[in-house]
């Protein structure tokens, strides 16, 4: 299958651009002059914000921009800074996800994605951690019922620096969720911080032999969606894993590539991640060259 190649668009409100957001049509017509097929939609602000997308017109503004510069959708990042699993209702929960099934419909995207929201260090391992645990597998499996009624899949992105971060607990999140409309996005880079490095790890660090190859191998069946960004094995002002670009890190991306597809992921969307890299804009063309070369080679 020809595969697609989309970049997220938070990498340009975030990190060097957080006080000089790259509008977003401007990041459109960057990215239609280096070729992209498409976005990964943050529903943050200034691009679209959760609360601007209440009125579906600005979200048609936004498809009709996109289109005109003939960029497709592979999903959106969704905002659900406002009811984090462990804690939220369920009510409130599910109020946020119908809220960006409706923004995936006028976008033409069929993919949510979520995340556990709460630091890894605010939720201590024991009864406390459990019940956290459960929660979130409670609501993410509604969440993904939810979704599924409109076609649209829930995909939870696991990272260091977020609670459930290693190997075998997020293999177990996926088990104990199991709902086949859920799955992983599987970020080159988290994961390799995730499996080799054991960054933010609670309690004993878990460590995998087969690296990132094996973590994929573990989630087999489970990964929904995908991320790709080199990983120069440090973490982003101590938080989360550096998005370093191509070339600057110690990735292995053809070993990565044949162990997701090992693990059934066969989708057409290759997204770019450059979250946080302080000149992403200058980074995205160089990106994008390695993106189509990986893909002539491997897709």
């Amino acid at each position: 299958m020809a595969k697609k190649i989309s970049v997220g668009t938070w990498a340009y409100i975030w990190g060097g651009y957080s006080d000089k957001p790259v509008a977003l049509p401007e990041v459109a017509k960057k990215l239609q002059e280096y070729k992209f097929d498409g976005v990964e939609l943050g529903i943050f602000a200034p691009h679209l914000s959760l609360e601007d997308a209440a009125d579906l017109n600005k979200v048609r503004e936004v498809k009709k921009l996109l289109d005109d510069h003939g960029l497709g959708v592979s999903g959106i990042a969704a905002d659900f800074g406002a009811v984090p699993p462990p804690y939220a209702s369920l009510p409130d929960y599910i109020d946020v996800v119908l809220k960006h099934v409706e923004i995936c419909q006028i976008l033409g995207t069929n993919k949510i994605r979520t995340d556990t929201i709460v630091d890894p260090d605010k939720i201590p391992l024991g009864p406390d951690y459990e019940k956290a645990f459960w929660r979130t597998a409670h609501l993410f499996r509604i969440a993904s019922d939810v979704a599924g009624k409109h076609g649209i899949k829930f995909i939870w992105e696991f990272e260091p620096g977020f609670f459930v971060n290693k190997p075998s607990e997020i293999v177990r999140m996926c088990n104990a969720v199991g709902h086949p409309n859920f799955g992983v996005l599987f970020d080159s880079c988290h994961a390799h911080m995730v499996a080799v490095i054991g960054a933010r790890q609670p309690g004993e660090k878990e460590i995998l032999p087969g690296g990132v190859v094996q973590f994929a191998h573990m989630l087999t069946g489970w990964i929904k969606h995908v991320h790709f960004i080199d990983s120069d094995e440090t973490l982003h002002d101590g938080h989360t894993s550096t998005h370093a670009p191509f070339g600057q890190g110690v990735l292995n991306f053809g070993e990565i590539v044949k162990a997701i597809e090992d693990a059934g992921y066969h989708d057409e969307w290759w997204p770019i991640d450059l979250c946080f890299w302080a000149s992403a804009l200058e980074a995205t063309g160089p990106a994008k060259k390695f993106m189509d070369e990986l893909a002539a080679a491997h897709g």
